[in-house]
């Protein structure tokens, strides 16, 4: 028998587009994962698809590099201010590892940003890097 229409109230998994520079991440998780979680699948997905870093802008090919390990970076996330528009900005939702996501209001399809930081950086001056696409960059 088929299965029926994902029911979005009873459904716990959701797939998230985890964005930083020019790249977007998509992945599925479960609205009961903690931050801790989300953060390692992250790391364990960019060390093995961008072993040489990510690109935080198409007109600055400086790669940033992800160190080896866990202990050594920490990761901030935010969301879009406005969903419907990413251009807008994000804002930081300053999730604690031990945090859910549905805690902190990630949804099935959702759009996040995240930032590489130092493991004693402060999270009130993260900048957001995503670069989104353009028609010129289409059109090219």
């Amino acid at each position: 028998m088929p299965r029926a229409a994902r029911n979005t109230v009873d459904d716990p998994e959701i797939s998230i587009r985890l964005k930083y520079g020019i790249h977007t991440i998509f992945l599925f998780a479960m609205v009961d994962w903690t931050f801790s979680r989300l953060t390692t699948e992250l790391l364990s997905i960019l060390r093995d698809r961008y072993p040489d870093g990510l690109t935080a802008s198409i007109d600055d090919p400086e790669k940033t590099s992800l160190p080896a390990s866990d202990d050594d970076i920490r990761v901030a996330y935010a969301l879009p201010k406005n969903a419907n528009d990413l251009s807008q900005g994000w804002k930081s939702i300053r999730a604690k590892l031990s945090d859910t996501l549905g805690k902190k209001g990630l949804t099935d399809t959702c759009s996040v940003a995240f930032a590489l930081l130092d493991p004693s950086a402060d999270e009130d001056d993260v900048k957001f890097q995503v670069e989104l696409p353009t028609l010129e960059d289409e059109e090219a």
